[in-house]
C-alpha cells in the first residue's frame, strides 16, 4: 500500500498507529484530551471491536483481557482515569502481558478541561512500566506502533503519554501500511503456573513476579539506549543543552529558533522516558556545563537525570542545571514557546522583543473594549441552570443551611455564580454521593444539616453506584439528584450504559437508572428539570424524608444530535410588563438566572431575546414575576 501523507490530529495519528499495529480490542472511557481514540477507531474500523466502559478501571482490565487471548489490545483515558484504574494497574505491571496492550494516559497540562493537571509519568516508575511520549505528530503514529512490538517483547504493559496539545493539534503524517491480519482469540491456561504464556495470570508469587518486573524495566532500559525516538540536534559542544519531552520538544525547538540560538543550543528529545536512557544521558551530559529541562507537568525527567548525575559524579561532572526547580520553568500549567523563549533569555541575558511597547498598549487597549465581560456559565438552554436554580431555591427555603456535593462533569460548573454557587464541595467522579453518604451519618454528632449530592447518569454508571450502595446498606440520610441529560455531555455524547446504543451507535441493551435505584432501595422519583414549580416541590417533599432518596432530572441535553438545532418555543419580551430596574425582582432574569440567551438592554431597561443563542427551552418564562416573558410554540 502506497504511503500517504495527511494532516493529522495526534489522536488520529495515535489511531492510525494503531490499526497499523493491528490492534483488535480497545476500550476507555470519555475524557478530554483523550476521547476522540475510542470515538475514532469506532467509526474508521468496524473490524476492531471498540467499547466505551463504565469506567476507566473496567476499561483496562477489558484490553487486559484481549492480550491475555492473544489479541494486540489498547486502553484509553485521560489522566484521571489512570487514578481510577491503578488498582488494576499495579497487578497487571506484576502479572505481565501476552499480546502487544498499550495504555494511553492523556495528560491535561494547565487543567485546560480537567479538574487537575496529574502527571501519569510518576505511576510509570511507581509500577515498573516502560514509558514512550511522543514529541510531534508523526512520532504520535510511529510510536504507537512500536509501543506494541516492544509491548510483546518484554511481556509487559507500556504507557504511552500524550498531552492536550499533542492530542489536538494537527500537523502532517505520513501514514503507513494496514497489514490485514485475521487472529483468533484463545486464552491458554493449562500451563505451569510460572509460564507468563501458557499459565493463570496472576501476580502471586509476588517475589517471582515483582523480580521478573525488575528484569523487564532492565531490558527496556537497553532497548531504549538506541532507540530512534530519542534525537539530538544541534551543535557537537554547546553552551546549552536541553533536554526535553513530549510536546515541549515543538516548544524548545521554536523557542531556539527564534532567538537564533542554533549554533549555542542544542535539544536531547527524549521519547523513551522510563526508564532512562542513561549511556545515552550521560554522553549527552558530557558535551556542555549547563543543561535546561523543558517538560510537563513534575520535573519528572529533571529529577530523575539528576539522580542519576549524582550516583556516578565521575562521568557527568559539575553542571549547571536549570528547570523547574531552579524557577526558569514554571512549576504548574502548560508550557509554550514564549515560556521557553523566557527561561532562555534569562539564561543567555537577551531580551526579546517581538513588537513595539506603544503596539503592546494598544492591542490590550483594543482587547479591553471589543471583549465584554462574561463569566462562566451553562449553555443557552441547559437542562443543568435549571436544575441548579430549582437546588439552590429549594435548600433556601428548606432553611436549614442545607448543602450541595458536586461531582465531575458539565455540572461542575455549579460550584461558580452561573450555577448559582450550590455546589460546595468538588472531588472525584462519584465522590459527590461519597461524601453526602459520610455527611448523612452525622446526626449524633448534632448534625442536621440536609445533604444533597449531584451525579450526572454517566457518571452514575462510572462511580455513582458504590457510593449509593453505601448509603443505602449504612441508612444515611441523604437526597441524591441524578442530572440525567441523555449521554457524556462534556466529552462529546459517547453512550454509556442507560442508554439504547452502543460505542458505534449500534442497538444495545439500555440499564434503567430508575430501576437499578429502586432495586437497591432508595426511594426514586423522576422530573423534567424544566418544570421548575414541579421539582421544587418534590424536592422539598425529598428532603423531610430520612434514608436515601433520589430525584432524577431528566432532560437531554440542548447540544445532543437529537435535539440540537431544534426549538420548541419562540420566546418573546412583552415589553408593556417588563419594568426592568423598576420591577423589584433584582432583574432576576439576566442577573441571576443569567441565561446567555437573555440580554439586558440597559438604555430601554429591559430585558432582551438574542434570538441567536435561544434555544426555545420556556424556562425562563418561569421566573419572572411580571409574567413578561412568553413562550409561543414553534
Amino acid at each position: 500500500m502506497e504511503k500517504i501523507s495527511c494532516l493529522m490530529m495526534g489522536n488520529q495519528a495515535i489511531v492510525r498507529g494503531a490499526i497499523e499495529a493491528g490492534v483488535k480490542v480497545a476500550a476507555g472511557y470519555p475524557g478530554t484530551p483523550s476521547s476522540e481514540i475510542i470515538d475514532t477507531l469506532s467509526k474508521t474500523a468496524p473490524d476492531i471491536y471498540t467499547e466505551w466502559s463504565v469506567n476507566e478501571k473496567v476499561a483496562l482490565e477489558v484490553a487486559a483481557a484481549g492480550s491475555f487471548a492473544g489479541l494486540r489490545s489498547l486502553a484509553v483515558m485521560k489522566q484521571p482515569g489512570v487514578n481510577v484504574a491503578a488498582d488494576f494497574l499495579m497487578h497487571l505491571a506484576l502479572s505481565g502481558t501476552r499480546a502487544g496492550m498499550v495504555l494511553v494516559a492523556a495528560d491535561d497540562p494547565g487543567a485546560l478541561s480537567s479538574i487537575n493537571e496529574g502527571d501519569t509519568r510518576l505511576y510509570s516508575k511507581l509500577m515498573g512500566i516502560p514509558l514512550l511520549e511522543p514529541g510531534n505528530f508523526q512520532e504520535a503514529l510511529e510510536m504507537t506502533k512500536w509501543a506494541f512490538e516492544l509491548s510483546e517483547k518484554l511481556k509487559s504493559l507500556v504507557i504511552l503519554r500524550t498531552v492536550t496539545r499533542l492530542s489536538h493539534a494537527s500537523g502532517n503524517v505520513i501514514t503507513g501500511e494496514i497489514k490485514k491480519e485475521a487472529k483468533k482469540a484463545y486464552f491458554e491456561f493449562n500451563g505451569n503456573m510460572l509460564d507468563p504464556l501458557t499459565g493463570i495470570v496472576t501476580t502471586i508469587p509476588v517475589s517471582v513476579k515483582h523480580s521478573l518486573q525488575h528484569e523487564k524495566l532492565q531490558q527496556a532500559g537497553e532497548i531504549f539506549e538506541s532507540s530512534v525516538f530519542n534525537t539530538y540536534v544541534g551543535p557537537e559542544n554547546p553552551e546549552l543543552l536541553i533536554i526535553t519531552s513530549s510536546i515541549c520538544n515543538l516548544y524548545a525547538k521554536e523557542a531556539v529558533d527564534v532567538l537564533n540560538l542554533d549554533s549555542k543550543v542544542a535539544i536531547l528529545k527524549l521519547g523513551t522516558t522510563w526508564p532512562l536512557p542513561s549511556k545515552l544521558i550521560q554522553a549527552c551530559i558530557q558535551k556542555t556545563k549547563q543543561i535546561l529541562f523543558v517538560e510537563e507537568i513534575q520535573p519528572f525527567v529533571e529529577e530523575n537525570i539528576k539522580v542519576l548525575s549524582a550516583g556516578f559524579p565521575d562521568k557527568f561532572g559539575p553542571k549547571a542545571y536549570f528547570g523547574k526547580l531552579s524557577g526558569h520553568i514554571p512549576m504548574t500549567g502548560e508550557l509554550n514557546p514564549d515560556l521557553v523563549i523566557k527561561s532562555l533569555e534569562q539564561i543567555f541575558t537577551l531580551e526579546l522583543r517581538a513588537f513595539s511597547s506603544s503596539y503592546k498598549k494598544k492591542a490590550d487597549k483594543t482587547l479591553e473594549n471589543c471583549t465584554p465581560a462574561r463569566e462562566i456559565s451553562f449553555c443557552p438552554g441547559c437542562p443543568h441552570r435549571a436544575s441548579f436554580f430549582t437546588i439552590n431555591k429549594v435548600l433556601k427555603l428548606d432553611n436549614r443551611n442545607g448543602f450541595t456535593c458536586g461531582d465531575i462533569g458539565c455540572y461542575s460548573l455549579g460550584i461558580l455564580p452561573g450555577g448559582f454557587s450550590t455546589i460546595k464541595t468538588l472531588h472525584a467522579m462519584g465522590s459527590g454521593t461519597g461524601l453526602a453518604s459520610g455527611f448523612g451519618k452525622l446526626s449524633q454528632f448534632g448534625m442536621d444539616q440536609p445533604v444533597i449530592s449531584v451525579c450526572g447518569d454517566s457518571t452514575f454508571f462510572h462511580s455513582g453506584i458504590p457510593p449509593l450502595v453505601n448509603a443505602v446498606h449504612n441508612e444515611s440520610n441523604l437526597t441524591m439528584v441524578i442530572l440525567d441529560n441523555s449521554g457524556t455531555a462534556m466529552t462529546g455524547f459517547q453512550p454509556h450504559p442507560g442508554l439504547s446504543t452502543g460505542t458505534g451507535g449500534e442497538p444495545a441493551p439500555e440499564v434503567d437508572i430508575e430501576q437499578v435505584c429502586k432495586a437497591m432501595g432508595a426511594a426514586t422519583c423522576i422530573c423534567d428539570p424544566f418544570d421548575l414549580k414541579k421539582t421544587e416541590n418534590i424536592l422539598l417533599e425529598l428532603l423531610k424524608k430520612k434514608g436515601v432518596n433520589v430525584l432524577i432530572l431528566r432532560q437531554i441535553c440542548t447540544l445532543s444530535p437529537e435535539k440540537k438545532g431544534k426549538k420548541y418555543f419562540n420566546i418573546l419580551i412583552d415589553e408593556q410588563k417588563c419594568k426592568g430596574e423598576d420591577c423589584g425582582c433584582n432583574r432576576i432574569c439576566t442577573r441571576i438566572f443569567s441565561c446567555p440567551g437573555l440580554i439586558w438592554n440597559k438604555e430601554k431597561n429591559k430585558t432582551m431575546i438574542n434570538d441567536i443563542l435561544c434555544t426555545g427551552c420556556g424556562v425562563c418564562t418561569q421566573i419572572c414575576p411580571a409574567d413578561a416573558i412568553k413562550a409561543k410554540a414553534c
